[in-house]
């Protein structure tokens, strides 16, 4: 059987984690940890030059609801940004979408504070109101209209609702992100210049962006927190793209991964097997991050960015009272209850 509860996080490589955290937590409201582990990158081998390499990572969210960040930084060796300016269009992740009750709120909270706005307030193709932001390492996110809400919280966003990411052949990935991640919903499909995107860098160009969501309603322990999601495709024309992470490693400065929650690894084994896209990484039953544990995998798109599913085995709820949530022997397609969610909050951090 195989399950996918929604996007889980997205990784987002940086130089400096607890600087990073801090900025995510002003900007983002993530400040609930699941896990703030140091140690070593053993099994990305294919992805870090082939050595295992020192880490710091947090996994933080929002508990409004949505996926979290895994803010993630070298410790062995300096993070490297990309050494050309990214484009929309370029291969990989753009950026991150977060999501909000209120964007016209929000605009006006982050254009108050000490945020670098790349843009007004917009419109997208469906007339949805939207902005972009940079964090300090040129991170773009997207805040937009968001959907399936766990609880009620005092900042103007919750957590990550999907991705922009360039392709190099959408209707190859369309048939990836729908096929094997669930985005069978095409929401818009438009193909011109685009007055939105004019603000962002490489946004001059002529573009097709096709704007996915899942027909099916998410199912499983996490997914009434991570919530439904999008994923937005888009293809530049009138210049040749390159690959975000070209010459670099995952876990370098950028978006270096989106991860699914998921339950069934075996199935979705076979699955992406049989669709050509075999697990490049495989943690094999259990990896333990120290505070959290479960399986891990990664597969590549068509354009080679990062998917990795986790299957939770454990997580902790209230590591000061050693009340730790195993998770291998439930039901696996019933949600948890609220008040297990909402304990977690007890560990949220104040800057």
């Amino acid at each position: 059987m195989k399950i996918i509860s929604g996007i889980q996080q997205i990784g987002i490589g940086n130089p400096n984690t607890p600087e990073a955290w801090r900025w995510y937590c002003k900007a983002f409201g993530m400040d609930v940890p699941i896990f703030d582990e140091a140690a070593e990158a053993a099994l990305m081998l294919p992805y870090t030059g082939g050595e295992p390499r020192s880490r710091h990572a947090v996994l933080a969210i929002n508990l409004q609801g949505g996926g979290g960040f895994e803010i993630w930084q070298y410790t062995s060796r300096t993070s490297e940004p990309a050494n050309f300016e990214i484009k929309a269009g370029d291969l990989g992740i753009f950026a991150a979408k977060i999501k909000s009750r209120n964007v016209e709120a929000a605009f006006g909270y982050f254009k108050a504070g000490d945020f670098n706005l790349l843009s007004e307030l917009e419109k997208d193709p469906q007339g949805k109101p939207h902005f972009f932001v940079q964090d300090p390492y040129k991170n773009i996110f997207q805040v937009v209209e968001g959907e399936g809400w766990f609880s009620e919280g005092n900042h103007v966003t919750g957590g990550p609702f999907g991705a922009i990411i360039g392709v190099s052949d959408i209707d190859k990935s369309k048939k990836f992100y729908a096929d094997i991640l669930g985005y069978d919903q095409t929401i818009y499909d438009e193909k011109q210049e685009f007055n939105d995107f004019k603000s962002i860098p490489g946004g001059e160009y002529s573009f097709r962006r096709v704007l996915l969501g899942h027909s099916k309603p998410r199912v499983g322990a996490f997914s009434k927190l991570l919530g439904p999601s999008q994923i937005e495709l888009i293809q530049v024309f009138e210049r040749k793209p390159r690959k975000i992470f070209e010459n670099r490693f995952w876990g370098d400065i950028g978006f270096i991964h989106l991860c699914f929650d998921v339950y069934g690894m075996a199935s979705i084994k076979k699955e992406c097997e049989a669709a050509g896209h075999p697990f490049t990484v495989d943690s094999a039953n259990s990896f333990d991050m120290g505070e959290a544990a479960g399986h891990f995998t990664y597969i590549e798109d068509p354009d080679g960015v990062l998917i990795e599913f986790v299957e939770t085995h454990k997580i902790p709820i209230i590591k000061k009272l050693g009340w730790y949530l195993n998770l291998e022997k439930r039901d696996h397609t019933k949600t948890l209850p609220n008040f297990i969610i909402k304990a977690l909050g007890l560990g949220r951090v104040k800057d």
